[in-house]
């Protein structure tokens, strides 16, 4: 059966066409990024494609493609004997590898010839991540959003979770980014994403919303953690309505400390990570505060960070960067922290929705 091709800006419009998508690059390529669910049948494995480049480099291109082909067709047909012995006539996949076509090509022309409906993406992920970036900023244009706003510990991204329980369309970017946005924001046992990864989960988040519902999100800045948001959305995002989100200092305290527990159990990390906020706050206060979470005083810590760092700087960031916020804003107090607070805010956002 003819191999078909598609370009990238095409796949981006038909990746619902397919029953699969498949990256036929290394381990290592597709780890740091793919196209949203592929699967991953490397032609050629991560050692495998670097002993290969070798040969391309320090032989010639004729051996490295020789033993390439040899190695590629060992693979390939160890994909055939997991996956595809199971699988009907009609089903059809979309295959692609970095560039070239070489790898997908090659798995390409042998699915093709057992008889199924096969579509290669022309200019492989190369040419699929220049199409995403091109449609972010349309993506993000075409949305009208909610803003959630207000201070650390104020329940934002619990806001969040509760409305995406009531069927609320939801943009959690510290999810997706692996990261809760401040200077102690790592998540201990979860790297953060690749650069290129987290655009591609944002795209794939921003065309299934519906733009007759708005989608609900953080004020966040443009970086989460050591990511960076699209231009586009950190744009559209500030000149959306904003909702203040308010929860008194002592319940913002408690929530924190139930969300940041890690550091309430691990009192040793919490004082290596107090150290980067020297430059911040200097060398004297930092000090302070590790002397007062070794004494077992973390939630005295955690009210001081509020009321010297973190409110002042979240005070400042909003005048600068939110210029609805101060004329046309919504302001939503919570009672508590509670579930039932929450699930109430919910419903009021929505209703107003």
């Amino acid at each position: 059966m003819p191999i078909h091709t598609l370009n990238a800006t095409q796949a981006l419009l038909r990746l619902a066409d397919f029953d699969c998508v498949i990256d036929a690059r290394s381990e290592d390529e597709y780890a740091l990024d793919h196209l949203f669910g592929a699967l991953n049948w490397p032609t050629l494995h991560n050692a495998e494609r670097a002993h290969i480049g070798t040969l391309y480099k320090q032989v010639s291109a004729f051996e490295a493609r020789k033993h390439g082909a040899v190695v590629a067709a060992r693979n390939i047909a160890a994909h055939i004997e997991r996956e595809i012995i199971g699988k009907p006539k009609h089903w059809r996949a979309l295959l692609y590898c970095w560039r070239g076509g070489q790898r997908s090509g090659a798995l390409a022309t042998v699915l093709g010839a057992i008889g199924f409906q096969i579509t290669l993406i022309e200019g492989g992920y190369k040419a699929w991540r220049a199409a995403l970036l091109a449609d972010l900023p349309a993506q993000a244009a075409r949305l009208r959003y909610r803003v959630l706003c207000g201070p650390t510990g104020s329940g934002k991204t619990r806001l969040l979770q509760a409305l995406a329980a009531q069927g609320a369309q939801v943009l959690d970017l510290e999810a997706l980014a692996c990261h809760r946005s401040s200077v102690l924001g790592h998540v201990p046992g979860r790297p953060q994403p690749s650069q290129k990864a987290f655009d591609s989960h944002i795209w794939h988040a921003l065309r299934h919303f519906d733009p007759a519902r708005p989608v609900f999100l953080e004020s966040e800045s443009k970086k989460v953690g050591n990511l960076h948001l699209p231009d586009a959305l950190v744009e559209a995002m500030r000149a959306s309505p904003c909702t203040d989100l308010q929860l008194a200092t002592a319940e913002r305290v408690e929530l924190l400390l139930q969300d940041y527990d890690y550091f309430v159990q691990d009192p040793a990390f919490f004082c290596r990570r107090l150290h980067a906020l020297t430059q911040a706050c200097g060398k004297s206060v930092v000090e302070h505060w590790i002397e007062l979470v070794q004494r077992g005083q973390t939630a005295a810590v955690v009210e001081q960070l509020l009321r010297r760092h973190y409110d002042p700087l979240y005070a400042q960031s909003m005048a600068r960067h939110f210029s609805r916020f101060a004329q046309t804003r919504d302001c939503v107090v919570l009672h508590d922290r509670s579930a039932a607070s929450l699930q109430a805010a919910a419903r009021r956002l929505l209703e107003q929705a």
